[in-house]
């Protein structure tokens, strides 16, 4: 039985990842070059230690500003986040999971300053008993380790527990975790190559929570 559910973050409450991507393209584009989008997906949803303007100093084969690269790009993308609302459909889930009676987690890979500045700017801060992020791990996704710290700190099983991710490495994590996961990707990781999950969604606006459990229950009976 469904007794929480645990949400990533970046991309997926917030479209961090697509405006992540509009605006690196930019920046490659005024150097002469782009950044692949299969490259790029490769680094969502974890930390590898991908350097990102080392990547394009390669490909345009000369020396360039990198910490003024990174700084620019900060700058841009924090301009842009300032006016951006949360996905379609996550505040209803949310709401929807509250009145459900479900215990309600988050689980991202980036650190927790980041994760809770955003979810206040959006007002959804409060919807959430517990918040683990890379700073409660020694590593992020793909490996378990958020979820099931995420569902221990909810006091429930990881078989309890349905997340909600927007990314290949996400998912992975989750199912690892011994898990359910609803996919809901955006414009950068909708191409991606999932893990089989239990439902795809693109967006949480096109079916209500209760619908959707009730829909992965049904889907377990029959398996």
């Amino acid at each position: 039985m469904i007794k929480g559910i645990i949400f990533d973050f970046d991309g997926l409450i917030l479209d961090t990842e697509t405006h992540h991507f509009r605006i690196l393209q930019e920046m490659f584009g005024e150097h002469g070059t782009e950044m692949p989008i299969e490259r790029w997906q490769q680094e969502i949803g974890t930390q590898s230690g991908f350097s990102t303007f080392g990547y394009l100093q390669e490909q345009i084969g000369r020396e360039i500003d990198q910490e003024g690269l990174k700084r620019e790009l900060e700058e841009r993308f924090h301009s842009t986040l300032a006016e951006e609302g949360a996905r379609d459909g996550v505040e209803d889930y949310l709401k929807r999971a509250k009145e459900l009676g479900l215990k309600i987690g988050l689980a991202s890979s980036s650190d927790y300053g980041w994760v809770s500045k955003y979810l206040r700017n959006l007002g959804l801060f409060d919807y959430f008993e517990c918040i683990k992020t890379s700073d409660d791990v020694e590593k992020v996704k793909p490996d378990p380790a958020l979820y099931l710290q995420a569902a221990h700190c909810l006091g429930l099983q990881p078989e309890q527990c349905l997340v909600f991710e927007d990314s290949a490495n996400g998912a992975l994590a989750a199912k690892r975790a011994g898990m359910g996961c609803v996919i809901v990707p955006n414009a950068v990781t909708h191409t991606m190559d999932f893990c089989e999950v239990e439902h795809r969604l693109d967006s949480m606006a096109d079916m209500p929570l209760h619908d959707l459990i009730e829909h992965i229950k049904s889907r377990k009976v029959s398996n």
